[in-house]
Order: structure tokens, then C-alpha cells, then sequence
């Protein structure tokens, strides 16, 4: 409700973000070019694909709270529209060539990736943050996120095609750090709004239908030849089957009853195309790729139904969309890997052999720094006059957004009021 909320705070978030658009659109005139000639074209059909997996798939995914499906798809839009922009900007200052940026089909799926890392925590606070907050989110994120990335593919030198330890480990932890500091005791007893429904939940199984197949394209979409791009779009898939049935198998064992749990379906199936990232494209054999999937789906399933109510109850970390099963420990899970696999295998890139201890630093920078980072930007977000909804009205759509329904009732009361008033006057 309107009422709840501070009467600047509409002005505040309008004014942030067309103050941000502008200066973007500065720096896009100043900086930016195309990039026509390096022959990205014809990796056009899978930047639509990992598109959707953003847009549709991190959005719908996040849909299963009750009375917070606008802000889970709407927000989700908005980190996304700003943050490819941004992304663009942070990832293209490394690696600029005339003082200009050059943009093409590569550089947009980086950018699109680089937004994946702010979903990944905006599920972590999902629910409990204003659009204000969220945009300062993105803002830091994406750039701590472009140093750390760049930290790892070139002064570590270490591989991460699925981005593993990049995007998903640092997205997650990212997001736990800063729900850490946001802290809400008012919010320790489970709020009202905070479950889902018959209908909220078959939304959100829409998005993990579309990321779960989409998949193989984001572990694949910045793969050095054709090769490597194949073997990851093959690892991919069978590491996602191995790891869907294994989590339909654990979600009925976990259960007294021995029903499935949507919680589990919605996500634990979907942690093998994170595990895998970092080795999807290494020269490992697809029966490897399905022995990491499997671990993935057992490893996400136990941490959402033992580790999830620790985590809020020890560590006061109330991570609203159980990021840290479905990215976090699945990503450090496919670091492991990546480390496993270069030490077992020699890889050779152009100009560099992959080394188990680049790897091993890579995944130690990814977690040191989404840790770090995190802890800043929610002491930042933590600041009184950015605002925020009370504990009372989280997890509540009606607090940033028209909703139809109260409109009707609001019409209707508006009318009685109006029809009893003129009887007065008769």
C-alpha cells in the first residue's frame, strides 16, 4: 500500500533511474562502437536463448511467492534492462581497443550474463527489497562482478565456459552476504506472504522448464571453437537429465509421505547445468558430465531440506528463493570439478595450459570476493534514506505496484461511499 511507504520514495526511485539511463546513454556515445567484422553473427540463435533464460526463465522462476509474482517477472525486467547495459560498459572498459568499446553478438550474451549474476541475488532478498535498492544492487554487483571476472579469465588464466564459479558461486554468495546484512528479526517466524500457491507455483515451474532447456546454450554460448562449443552443448544436457532424475527420486525419499516437493522440482533439477559449467567444454566423457549432475541434484535437494532452515535459524541468512542450493553450493561444486579435471587432464589453450591451482584460486577469488562485495553493497543498501517496505508489507505486491484486484475493490468502495452519500441528501 501506497500509505506504507515514504511519500518521496516514488520520486526517488524515478528520478535514480532516469538519472542512471542518461548517464549510460553518456557513456554509450562516448565509448561504444559496433564490432562488425569478427563474425559473432552466428552465435545470434544462441544469444536468444540464453535472452530467454533471463528474462523468461530467471522471471517466471521466482513467480512462486503468492502476492509477489509482478515484482518477481517485473523486477526481474528491469535488472535485467539496466544491468545488459551496464554489463557492457564494465566488461568492455578490460578490453578496450582505440579507447573504444566494441559491441557485437559476443559482448551482448556477456552482458546478459553479467545480469544473471544480479538475479541470482535479487533471489537471495526476493521479496524484501525496494526497486531503489535493487538498481544500487545491480550497479555494484555487475561491477565487482566485470573485476572478478576479469581477475580470473586473465590473470588467473582459468577456464569457466558455464561460469560456475563466475556467475552462479558469485551471484549466490553475493546475495547471501548482502540478505546477511539486511538482516530482518521481524521476519525470523515465517511471514505470511512467504509461500506459494497452486497457481504461483505452476507459474514458476514455466521458468524452470525454460532455463532447463535453454541451458546447454548458456554453458556453451562463449566456447573457444565449435569443438569445445559441442561438447559443452552435449555435457550440458546429460549432466540436466541425470540431475532432473535423481532429484524426482530424492524429492519423494526426503518426504514422509514420499510425495514430490515443486520447491525441490522448481530448482534442485536444474543444478546440474550449474555444476557442470566450469568443465562442460574440457575433454571430459558424458557419463562424468551425469556423474555431476547427479551429485548437483543431491547435493541441492539435501541443502534445501536441511541446510535452508539452519541457515536462517543459526545464521540469521533468509534466503528467500534457496539460492545457495541451487547456484551456491552447486557452483562451488562445479569448481571442484574444473579443479579435478585439469589435474587429471592436461588442457591446452591458445597460450596458456590450465592448471588445478588457477582453477583453485579462481573459485577462492570468486567466493572471497562475492562475499566482500556483498557485505559492502548491503551495508550501502542498508542506509535509511534509500527506504524499504516494513516487515509487514514484504513479499507483497501492492506495496510498489497496481493490482486489479485492489483497483476493483477500491472502484466499489469508492461507489457504496458515493450511493450513501446521496442518500443522505435525499
Amino acid at each position: 500500500m501506497a500509505s506504507a511507504l515514504d511519500t518521496n520514495m516514488r520520486f526517488k526511485f524515478s528520478i535514480l533511474a532516469l538519472f542512471l539511463q542518461v548517464i549510460i546513454i553518456v557513456l554509450f556515445g562516448i565509448f561504444v562502437e559496433y564490432d562488425l567484422t569478427d563474425g559473432s553473427e552466428v552465435l545470434y540463435p544462441i544469444f536468444q536463448d540464453v535472452h530467454v533464460m533471463i528474462f523468461i526463465g530467471f522471471g517466471f522462476l521466482m513467480t512462486f511467492l503468492k502476492k509477489y509474482g509482478f515484482s518477481s517477472v517485473g523486477i526481474t525486467m528491469l535488472i535485467a534492462a539496466f544491468g545488459l547495459q551496464w554489463g557492457t560498459l564494465m566488461q568492455g572498459f578490460w578490453h578496450m581497443k582505440g579507447g573504444k568499446i566494441h559491441v557485437n553478438v559476443k559482448s551482448m550474451i556477456n552482458a546478459d550474463f553479467s545480469t544473471a549474476t544480479a538475479l541470482i541475488s535479487f533471489g537471495a532478498v526476493l521479496g524484501k527489497t525496494s526497486p531503489v535498492q535493487m538498481l544500487i544492487l545491480t550497479i555494484l554487483e555487475i561491477t565487482i562482478f566485470a573485476c572478478n571476472e576479469h581477475l580470473v579469465a586473465e590473470v588467473f588464466q582459468a577456464t569457466d565456459v558455464g561460469a560456475s564459479m563466475t556467475i552462479h558461486a558469485f551471484g549466490a554468495y553475493f546475495g547471501l552476504a548482502v540478505t546477511l546484512v539486511l538482516y530482518r528479526p521481524g521476519l525470523k517466524n515465517k511471514h505470511e506472504n512467504e509461500e506459494s500457491t497452486y497457481h504461483s507455483d505452476m507459474f514458476a515451474m514455466i521458468g524452470t522448464l525454460f532455463l532447463w532447456l535453454f541451458w546447454p546454450s548458456f554453458n556453451s554460448a562463449i566456447a573457444p571453437g565449435r569443438p569445445d562449443q559441442m561438447k559443452a552443448i552435449i555435457n550440458t544436457y546429460y549432466s540436466l537429465a541425470a540431475c532432473a532424475v535423481v532429484t524426482f527420486a530424492l524429492s519423494s525419499l526426503v518426504d514422509q509421505r514420499g510425495k514430490f516437493s515443486m520447491v525441490l522440482i522448481q530448482n534442485a533439477t536444474l543444478a546440474g547445468g550449474v555444476a557442470v559449467g566450469t568443465c562442460a567444454d574440457l575433454p571430459i566423457p558424458p557419463f562424468v558430465a551425469m556423474c555431476i549432475g547427479s551429485l548437483a541434484g543431491i547435493i541441492s535437494v539435501l541443502g534445501f531440506h536441511f541446510l535452508t532452515p539452519l541457515l536462517a535459524s543459526k545464521l540469521n541468512i533468509q534466503d528467500t528463493c534457496g539460492v545457495h542450493n541451487l547456484h551456491g553450493l552447486p557452483g562451488i561444486l562445479g569448481g571442484v570439478a574444473g579443479i579435478i579435471v585439469t589435474a587429471v587432464k592436461e588442457e591446452v589453450r591458445p597460450g596458456v595450459s590450465l592448471t588445478p591451482g588457477m582453477q583453485a584460486a579462481a573459485l577462492g577469488s570468486s567466493l572471497g570476493i562475492a562475499l566482500a562485495g556483498g557485505a559492502l553493497t548491503g551495508g550501502i543498501l542498508k542506509l535509511p534514506f534509500l527506504g524499504q517496505a516494513s516487515d509487514q508489507n514484504c513479499f507483497d505486491d501492492s506495496v510498489y505496484w497496481e493490482i486489479p484486484e485492489e483497483e476493483k475493490q477500491h472502484e466499489i468502495h469508492s461507489n457504496n461511499y458515493d450511493e450513501r452519500r446521496f442518500e443522505d441528501t435525499m
